[in-house]
């Protein structure tokens, strides 16, 4: 099965065993509560449901878990993640798409023959550290249960965590500074998830004092650049003139005009639907 076996291989090749300081920035496996911080060993667990979520926390604390060779992990989770590949190509295929919470439960329970904890815990772990999988929490795709039905948005903490991570390994690999193009992903983040300022940065808040400083840059930035176009618009809309007439007197582009519209429309859109 070609399509398998490059599955399989871009698994293999893209997935990174976090360092200990690293773990908290992969997307938590049990959704925190709305106002709690995401906590760095929730990186270890795989989708589980909250009543198993504390014995899973401690397994992942162990400190063999994380000394155990990444080769060794690959080569035993390798014939689980084929066995997904085959149930469920849908999620597990060409495309990786962010799973149901819980859904660990959902496979033991529907294939009890098929798949042990231990070793589908595992596997599911490396699936939900690959590069591949993170990529498409990080780009807001929504959760999917086992039959492919979407079943609920990804939490904004998760899209944070997962940019997050994606921004360290890239960095590692790079001589090019990402920070801007991070940051910008960061605003983008923000603004998708359609919470406060103040509530963001609670749901998302962690340990790594360097990404929250980050954070805390790019949405002041963010909200600089929105008070100059809400300035310009309040100035345009008193003034009187015309598009062209306005962009001529203050020296700007009409588009850039068009643009500070367009995104003052949307702004005031989502704060009607908040």
């Amino acid at each position: 099965m070609p399509n398998l076996e490059k599955s399989m291989n871009s698994t293999a090749s893209e997935v990174i065993i976090p360092s200990a300081d690293a773990t908290g920035v992969v997307e938590a496996a049990v959704s925190p509560s709305a106002g709690q911080a995401a906590q760095p060993e929730e990186a270890e667990q795989t989708e589980q449901t909250e009543q198993t979520a504390k014995s899973d926390i401690a397994a992942a604390q162990d400190p063999t878990s994380r000394t155990k060779p990444k080769a060794d992990r690959l080569r035993t989770a390798e014939p689980v993640l084929e066995k997904l590949f085959a149930l469920y190509p849908h999620l597990f295929g060409v495309q990786f798409l962010p799973l149901k919470l819980g859904i660990f439960q959902e496979l033991l329970a529907r294939h009890p023959e098929d798949f042990k904890r231990d070793t589908l815990k595992a596997a599911l772990g490396i699936h939900t550290r690959s590069t591949r999988y993170l990529q498409s929490v990080a780009a807001g795709n929504p959760r999917h249960d086992l039959d492919g039905a979407v079943v609920e948005a990804v939490a904004p903490e998760h899209v944070y965590l997962s940019l997050l991570e994606l921004f360290r390994r890239r960095q590692a690999r790079s001589r090019e500074d990402l920070r801007p193009k991070f940051c910008a992903q960061l605003v983008a983040a923000f603004v998708a998830s359609g919470l406060s300022r103040q509530d963001y940065l609670l749901r998302v808040q962690n340990s790594d004092a360097e990404a929250t400083l980050l954070l805390e840059e790019a949405l002041a930035m963010y909200a600089e650049k929105t008070a100059r176009i809400e300035a310009l618009l309040t100035a345009f809309e008193s003034s009187g003139k015309t598009r062209q007439e306005f962009a001529d007197m203050y020296g700007i582009n009409p588009r850039d005009l068009d643009a500070a519209i367009g995104q003052q429309r949307r702004l005031g859109a989502q704060a009607v639907l908040k």
